[in-house]
């Protein structure tokens, strides 16, 4: 069986965590990424996120997945450049709940 959501972001995020402090940038994809500084893996966040929408618009439900996996695991690398995590998100998701999202987009600074 595999795992849930849960448990597949807290593995991504150890190995993500465990790659960019290894710093082995030769040998490891998030590694290189980091080393290139955050300006280079937002960019590639977009490029991932723009993929994601156009698999959006196919009726491949494999490529989708496929593309937003590839979506959530460069937002795991931004996210440990800044020194943030999955639990950073859950937490902002958590407080948002209940609330109305239109209620909730107004309350935000402008």
């Amino acid at each position: 069986m595999g795992k849930t959501m849960g448990e597949a972001l807290e593995r991504l995020e150890a190995v993500v965590h465990d790659r960019i402090a290894a710093g082995e940038a030769a040998s490891s994809y998030v590694a290189s990424l980091a080393a290139k500084g955050r300006a280079k893996i937002a960019q590639k966040l977009g490029e991932e996120a723009v993929e994601t929408v156009i698999a959006a618009i196919g009726e491949d439900d494999s490529a989708l997945i496929g593309e937003a996996s590839d979506l959530v695991f460069h937002l795991s690398i931004l996210l440990a450049d800044r020194g943030l995590s999955w639990n950073d998100i859950a937490a902002e998701l958590d407080r948002r709940h209940g609330a109305s999202g239109h209620a909730e987009k107004a309350s935000r600074p402008q």
